[in-house]
């Protein structure tokens, strides 16, 4: 970085991430700054260039075609390795995309902290979220379920969410919405027919926008009411005033919509 600051960047490389598809890793990517990190990079394959061939407006070359990975002999200054199919589905319980926790998780215990400042933070957080150290997450009712954002609202996303709610429907007293990433997406979603198996099942359609990811418009969660929410950010006020945001996969918010409490998606896949 400029000035003597240090750049903090996350390379993300195996097996796990080249299985990825173009739109996972983009979400992955976009959620790196949660870890504290500038940037997040996947180096480019074969699959970053099939994404880009397939592009209407794509004009590459040979040159901009070619794959880009770290130089050979590259030495970081810190490697983790974490095994990714060990990875349960995951949820928030509190106002930080790092108040993240299994869904068959509990709810943690400040008391335990020795740091007095994140003690603090994190009962604040249990204060506005409703919850209690120790409390499980799986089966938390859910009033609202937002499917939508710049994050997770591609055609894959809305892919995974067809094959989860198709021919069940919304439980009752969740109101639950789906609103794509962009009109492209919406028509591509429509022309594969997604948007029907979506309004059978009780969700709305909407159009593509920020809507509920920021509580734009009227597109807000009373104070009190829990949000199943696919967006990036879940702090105080996020979703609308007093509005308790909890941040998972399209797939799980899918799934918590049809049970009408959080849930693990693999067991109504």
């Amino acid at each position: 970085g400029s000035g003597g600051a240090a750049s903090f960047v996350i390379e993300y490389v195996g097996e796990t991430i080249r299985a990825l598809s173009m739109e996972a890793r983009m979400t992955l990517c976009n959620m790196s700054i949660e870890a504290g990190a500038r940037a997040g990079l996947i180096a480019s394959d074969e699959t970053t260039v099939a994404y880009l061939r397939s592009a209407p407006n794509w004009i590459g070359t040979d040159e901009s075609e070619a794959v880009w990975r770290s130089d050979d002999g590259a030495v970081w200054d810190k490697v983790v390795e974490i095994d990714c199919d060990a990875i349960e589905p995951c949820v928030t319980w509190g106002t930080s995309p790092a108040h993240v926790t299994s869904i068959n998780g509990v709810v943690p215990d400040p008391s335990t902290l020795p740091d007095v400042v994140q003690r603090r933070s994190i009962e604040r957080a249990l204060t506005y979220m409703g919850l209690e150290s120790g409390q499980k997450l799986k089966g938390l009712p859910v009033q609202r379920v937002f499917i939508g954002s710049c994050t997770n609202s591609r055609i894959e996303d809305l892919r995974a969410v067809a094959r989860i709610v198709k021919d069940k429907r919304v439980a009752m007293g969740v109101r639950a919405m789906i609103v794509p990433g962009s009109g492209l997406v919406r028509r591509h979603a429509e022309a594969e027919g997604l948007h029907k198996i979506f309004l059978d099942a009780g969700f709305e359609w909407r159009e593509p926008g920020c809507s509920m990811c920021l509580g734009l418009n009227a597109d807000k969660a009373l104070p009190g009411e829990r949000v199943a929410s696919t967006s990036n950010r879940n702090f105080e006020g996020r979703q609308g005033r007093g509005a308790r945001t909890h941040l998972m996969s399209p797939a799980m918010a899918a799934a918590a919509a049809i049970a009408g409490h959080l849930v693990d998606v693999r067991e109504l896949a």
